[in-house]
């Protein structure tokens, strides 16, 4: 599929009545803007059709669900605000991820690691939205506030897992699709329970959004099978966010860059 056609697909599911689309062709961005908000998002087309490579049409029907509810949000907001009951949840994002709104208004943030940043998510049901300066006044809370309730919201999220053994090393998956399961990675209790089940080496993953790899890593070979495990969910998540991994040690995560067959080295902060 080229980007002409995955574009036209969009148009066919999502309408051009309800939606203004325009290409900037040399970034190969899509702006997609409702026309009765006026306002709108961008999509990156190039990650897009790499995942349509892997996934097909079960890739696009990701990105249409994601447009559809973010904008329904936006509706709700518009005719309802933010109402009484706020849920607010930590966001892990990549230490690249844009830091302000199209508008220039700094999202808010905390630092996390040099590979990973936490943004903070007003929970809206089938979608969320990232807290930025001007919302905190609508909410009725402070910067310090959010922070604290996300926090505090975090720990009561699943933390069930799937596990799986490759070449005598043992992976746990968590995986709910709820927008944060990478969240989980701030549950320090969830992450002390994981550490007494480790026989070997603990990792911890965080390539996507929409997963959270716990590793215990009992061979050489176990840093291989990270290595490629992790860079695969990068390519394949709906918001990507780092393929390094994290060693878990005395409360502390420490990112670890796998160079070659069965080399580790840590990078400092």
């Amino acid at each position: 599929m080229k980007a002409p056609e995955l574009i036209q697909a969009l148009k066919e599911r999502l309408g051009e009545d309800t939606y203004a689309w325009e290409l900037d062709g040399k970034t190969n961005k899509l702006r997609i803007e409702h026309r009765a908000l006026q306002k709108g998002m961008d999509l990156m087309l190039g990650d897009v059709l790499n995942k349509y490579e892997q996934r097909q049409e079960a890739a696009i029907d990701e990105v249409v669900y994601i447009i559809e509810q973010t904008f329904e949000a936006m509706l709700r907001e518009q005719a309802e605000g933010f109402g009484q009951n706020i849920t607010i949840y930590p966001a892990i994002r990549s230490g690249s991820f844009p830091k302000k709104t199209k508008d220039g208004i700094p999202f808010i943030t905390e630092k996390h690691t040099a590979e990973t940043t936490i943004f903070f998510a007003l929970d809206l049901g089938n979608t969320y939205r990232l807290i930025d300066e001007s919302m905190l006044s609508q909410l009725n809370l402070t910067e310090t506030q959010v922070k604290e309730m996300a926090r505090f919201q975090v720990r009561s999220l699943k933390t069930d897992v799937k596990q799986d053994e490759v070449a005598g090393n043992v992976f746990y998956f968590l995986n709910h699709n709820d927008g944060y399961d990478a969240s989980r990675i701030l549950n320090e209790a969830f992450l002390q329970e994981m550490a007494n089940k480790v026989e070997g080496d603990m990792t911890v993953s965080v390539p996507h959004q929409d997963v959270l790899i716990i590793g215990d890593i009992r061979n050489k070979e176990g840093y291989d099978v990270l290595a490629q495990m992790t860079m695969h969910f990068f390519s394949v998540g709906a918001v990507p966010i780092t393929s390094l991994s994290f060693i878990y040690e005395n409360q502390k995560l420490e990112p670890i860059f796998i160079m070659a067959k069965n080399s580790v080295k840590k990078e400092k902060e």
